[in-house]
Formats: C-alpha cells, structure tokens, sequence
C-alpha cells in the first residue's frame, strides 16, 4: 500500500512543496490528496488527516505525520537509502540548522512574497525586513554552494532535505525576481530547471482557486 500525502492548493502552499518534492524527487511512490485552501470546509476536510488542521500531511497505514520536516524526518528514517542528509557529521549538523532557520524564520519574506505560480516575474515595492531576509538566505545559499560546487547542484552537492526546504524559496526569489549573489542565482536556476518543479509549477497555474490574501 502506498503512503498518502495531504496537500493544499499548488500554486499557493509552499509547505505542501517540501515533502511533495522530496518523494518525487526519491521515487517514492504515493497518492496525492489536494485540499483546496481557504474554503469553507477545508479545514474539517484537512482534520480527517491533521490533527493540526494544517497540510501537509503524510499517511502511512495507520499512521498519520504532519508538519512539512516532520514528514521528512519520518521518510528519511523510512527510507534511509534516499541519504536525506550529507553523510558528514558537520555539513549534516550545518543542513539540519538551515533547514530548522527556514522552518522557523524569514517571516517577513514568507508575508510579502507569497508563493504563487501564476505570478508572471516581477519585482515589487518590499520593506526593508524583507531585504535582510533576502541577504540571509544568499549567504546560506553561496555558502553552501562555494564549499560544494564540485560535487553536484544542490546545496551540499546531492539532494537533501535543506533542498526540498528552500526549493519554495528558490521560487520565490524568481517570482520576485529578487536580487541576490552569482552562487545563489545558480542555486535558483538548478531548482527552476528540476522536472519535478517544472510539473509543480505548471500544475499551480492550471488551478482555479483564487486567494485574495495570497495574491498582489
């Protein structure tokens, strides 16, 4: 029996991304659940799978994971071929962090650069907390990417669960068109040019469902 996965709208929920593209990306096969947003019965749609009445969530058997790392944690314990963090003690102690900093911050950048695919690129008037978030994540970004440039595309070469993290991110800086170092641009090209991005990305802008909250 394969694993369920809970999701809100795709071209609004950055959080349904994160473990979305982690089993896409290993080739773990499962089924999709979408649960429209904002709408009048989305949230006692969603509690049949979350208790928190957030997405995503992930359905095991009878075992039911929710929170977007939570889900990644679990999979990488039930799949440990897919190496979901750098096989390094320090780099893997490094990923964890950043990963956690995603998870926990960059408020100000996830307010006023709502994901949405259907945006056409374009820069917008931002407050100034914004631009230090922005200066943040390029420096995590080059720094990742200058320490392992040699050894693959992604923030520590091989995928890991810091990519399926920031991927949304990575979306948001080229919704936005944001301005940030050559090491960073690079990384945000490798995530836009991913099939699995790609198949994400257009299936949000075939959705109909409109959130005014989410939208310019």
């Amino acid at each position: 029996m394969s694993m369920t996965l809970v999701i809100g709208n795709k071209n609004y929920s950055s959080w349904s991304l994160r473990p979305w593209l982690f089993l896409k990306y290993h080739g773990i096969a499962f089924e999709e659940i979408r649960i429209p947003l904002y709408q009048a019965d989305s949230k006692s749609r969603i509690l049949g799978f979350s208790p928190s009445g957030k997405v995503p969530a992930l359905i095991d058997g009878g075992l039911k994971v929710w929170d977007s790392l939570a889900i990644m944690e679990y999979l990488a314990e039930r799949f440990p071929e897919t190496q979901a963090w750098p096989e390094d003690q320090a780099e893997r102690a490094f990923a964890r962090s950043i990963s956690a900093e995603m998870h926990a911050g960059f408020t100000a950048l996830r307010t006023h650069c709502g994901m949405n695919c259907r945006r056409l690129p374009a820069t917008k008037k931002l407050p100034e907390e914004v631009y230090r978030d922005i200066e943040r994540i390029g420096q995590i970004w080059q720094q990742c990417r200058q320490q392992r440039w040699d050894s693959g595309p992604w923030l520590f070469g091989q995928f890991t669960i810091a990519d399926a993290m920031f991927a949304p991110v990575a979306l948001r800086f080229h919704t936005y068109q944001l301005s940030t170092n050559a090491e960073a641009l690079g990384y945000v090209n490798t995530v836009l040019e991913y099939p699995a991005i790609r198949e994400w990305v257009e299936a949000g802008k075939r959705e109909l469902e409109v959130i005014p909250a989410f939208e310019d």
